[in-house]
């Protein structure tokens, strides 16, 4: 049998994108973003964050210090009784200024490379499957992976995805 998931990216979905956010003392929760991660994992969903972190490229920070955000982000979740299951992100770039991340990559979106390897990686059912994202190329990604793609445009995200998957 497999998983369900909710995919959210990252950066105006899950916190206020402040651009190249890689310090939790920059991180601010978007309105009913834990509530939603919390539904999710209370409803059987895997929750997975696919997030575009071109800032490594650019080397503004590196992939430590994604990891060390991702982290806060799930202690801060399990506080509030709430997880993450996976993170995923793309360092890449074409325009970046470090050499080993200057590439066109499959995963970067909206290319589905992320979600992809999340599918394969977790067993997970596209077709049961939900990605939230703030912008054209989160849905475009999510609907090349097979993957139901709804914009979040604000408000409370919880709202958005309760109103999404209980009507499905």
């Amino acid at each position: 049998m497999q998983n369900k998931a909710v995919f959210f990216d990252r950066d105006g979905t899950l916190n206020v994108d402040v651009h190249y956010l890689h310090d939790p003392a920059d991180f601010v929760w978007i309105e009913g973003a834990m509530d939603a991660i919390r539904w999710a994992n209370v409803h059987d969903y895997l929750v997975v964050v696919v997030t575009n972190q071109s800032g490594i490229a650019r080397g503004y920070y590196d992939e430590a210090a994604v990891h060390r955000l991702h982290d806060w982000m799930n202690v801060q979740l399990a506080a509030y009784g709430a997880h993450i299951d996976a993170f995923y992100y793309c360092p890449h770039h074409a325009e970046g200024s470090v050499p080993a991340y200057r590439t066109m990559c499959d995963c970067r979106k909206p290319a589905p490379g992320m979600i992809l390897r999340a599918i394969a990686e977790h067993n997970i059912d596209p077709a049961a499957s939900v990605l939230f994202g703030d912008a054209a190329s989160d849905v475009a990604a999510a609907e090349a992976a097979g993957v139901r793609g709804v914009c979040y445009t604000g408000g409370s995200l919880c709202a958005c995805v309760q109103s999404a998957l209980e009507h499905r």
